[in-house]
């Protein structure tokens, strides 16, 4: 199977992939699936989850650097390479040229999480910060490319990135033979577009779904155009799906052989990562969860079985931990409120009597007596608690209002 891609690019077809595979060969690990039963029950078919985030670097990345690396002939591999990256894409470049014996430099944002910039320099590559957001980094990366002649590696938008990529599709077809939909997750578009060459040469009943941060879709906008369309501004903690604009070669691919673009909300990112860490304790990155919030947000629209690629498992600690209370939140599983009640001594103490015995539990209290807005016998205070879903807040806050306080939020 055949489609058409950019010029000077030839098409990209099953024996590309094929071919990378070979070449990763003892360098890129064959990931493990997972059955999920919660998934399965919710989707009421097998649900399989494809553990990306147990690569070598924590995502998939490894995949493409290596084999785009591996193709640069002598002289361009004595320039050494250069890339851009948050994150994933570094790593991947990184440990690549470390592993084939190339230096590589990797430009990365002044705000990127210090332990991606860490684990990028122990991997081997020279870290230059420059610029506040990727498009940046992007622009410095390939400034500093002309000016020393060094290759520049592309995240997504190059055809062996994308073979090597598409491996995880050969993968997915012989752990689970039997799958009848694909979900992954979609920034500039190089993994879903590799996966679906490899899985619809094989087998072209199978569904591809590719899925979006609603804060950065570039591909619904684009697919429509009929050509790559850039968004104004993208806004979603899943960096690694955070693209502005697709690739013009995955671009074809997707518009060829996906057969469908899904978004995502913020809140469903969020649940998927608690989702993940809880019922299949898998560590995943927001854009790795993004298939799985799929899932969540429409589970009867996916035939089965399922396979779900968790694309990586890089995530910041203190990122983690934001979006697990995020996650708890959207889940019904965390509580914020504020009431007022009559400022006498005992007074929180019943208060909290009455939370007692509504079930809940208080992670934090904030007691305010001082606003000019309260009476001059009146108390603020703040409440964060620990809830057991939404109907269980909505039984908290019913208690409350029902022993006399006046809930405000």
């Amino acid at each position: 199977m055949t489609f058409r891609t950019p010029s000077p690019f030839p098409p990209l077809i099953l024996d590309d992939i094929r071919g990378a595979r070979k070449m990763l060969s003892g360098v890129a690990r064959v990931t493990a699936m997972e059955g999920s039963r919660h998934l399965t029950g919710l989707v009421g078919a097998p649900v399989h989850l494809k553990c990306e985030n147990l690569q070598r670097t924590g995502s998939f990345k490894l995949r493409g650097a290596y084999v785009r690396i591996s193709g640069l002939s002598p002289v361009e591999r004595a320039a050494g390479v250069v890339a851009a990256s948050a994150g994933n894409h570094a790593q991947g470049v990184a440990l690549a040229s470390s592993l084939l014996g190339v230096r590589s430099t990797v430009f990365m944002p002044v705000g990127a999480p210090l332990p991606k910039v860490a684990a990028t320099r122990e991997y081997g590559a020279e870290v230059r910060l420059h610029g506040h957001v990727v498009d940046e980094t992007l622009a410095a990366a390939q400034e500093y490319a002309q000016e020393t002649g060094a290759v520049f590696i592309h995240p997504f938008d190059h055809p062996d990135i994308i073979a090597g990529q598409g491996t995880v599709g050969l993968e997915i077809l012989e752990q689970c033979p039997e799958v009848r939909t694909v979900v992954v997750g979609v920034g500039g578009g190089g993994l879903a577009a590799g996966i679906a060459v490899a899985v619809k040469a094989v087998r072209p009943d199978v569904r591809i779904v590719g899925v979006q941060a609603a804060g950065a879709a570039s591909f619904p906008p684009s697919l429509a155009a009929g050509h790559p369309v850039s968004l104004e501004s993208t806004q979603t903690m899943a960096d690694g799906i955070r693209v502005g604009r697709p690739g013009d070669v995955p671009f074809g691919i997707i518009e060829e052989l996906v057969d469908e673009v899904r978004t995502v909300t913020e809140d469903e990112l969020s649940s998927a990562l608690l989702l993940c860490l809880e019922r299949a304790k898998l560590v995943v990155e927001p854009a790795g969860a993004s298939p799985v919030a799929a899932l969540l947000s429409d589970p009867g629209a996916f035939r089965g079985p399922v396979v779900a690629v968790l694309s990586g498992g890089n995530v910041d600690p203190l990122l983690m931990q934001r979006i697990l209370r995020h996650g708890m939140a959207a889940a019904g599983r965390y509580l914020s409120l504020r009431l007022r009640l009559t400022d006498r001594p005992g007074a929180l103490a019943t208060l909290l009597a009455a939370l007692s015995l509504a079930d809940a539990n208080v992670l934090d209290v904030s007691h305010v007596r001082t606003d000019p807005r309260l009476g001059l016998t009146e108390a603020e205070v703040e409440l964060h608690l620990e809830t057991k879903g939404p109907e269980h807040c909505e039984e908290v806050a019913a208690t409350l209002r029902g022993a006399g306080y006046l809930v405000m939020s």
